[in-house]
């Protein structure tokens, strides 16, 4: 039985591998979770140098930025060279209702952890609503809870 060989074929498996080392240094993976009165982003950065961690805030876009850099030894021949290095950045649209100028940041055993406070004018709040010698408190969302 022959063995078919397609070199168009061989060519797109070797680029693919190319191009997807390239999406990974590019790639930021995170998880986004809200407790309680504030939000909490955790970013993977492997290998990132923490002085090169940067984060900024511009309007309501968050922008991430950190370098892995490369190893750089005279004299190597790689047998195989797939962690990425280079510049990651990403950046989120934030809505409304966060204290951005309180954001809390942490970078432990390659995590970037991001707290960002809920504002306090984002915050349910209760409203105490007078009627003739009986209060009724109701939510800001306009729902009746208890009756005087």
């Amino acid at each position: 039985m022959a063995t078919r060989f397609d070199p168009f074929r061989e060519m797109d498996r070797l680029m693919g591998q190319v191009l997807a080392s390239d999406r990974a240094a590019a790639t930021m993976p995170m998880d986004l979770y809200r407790s309680g009165d504030h939000y909490v982003l955790n970013v993977d950065l492997p290998g990132a140098d923490p002085g090169s961690i940067d984060i900024s805030v511009e309007d309501r876009t968050l922008t991430i930025r950190a370098q892995r850099s490369s190893r750089t030894e005279q004299d190597v021949q790689w047998l195989a060279k797939e962690r990425p290095a280079g510049t990651y950045a990403r950046q989120l649209t934030v809505g409304r209702g966060l204290d951005l100028d309180a954001i809390a940041a942490t970078y432990d055993d390659g995590v970037l952890t991001l707290t960002i406070p809920v504002a306090e004018e984002a915050k349910p709040r209760r409203i105490e609503v007078q009627r003739r010698g009986s209060a009724t408190a109701i939510e800001s969302s306009g729902t009746a809870v208890s009756a005087a």
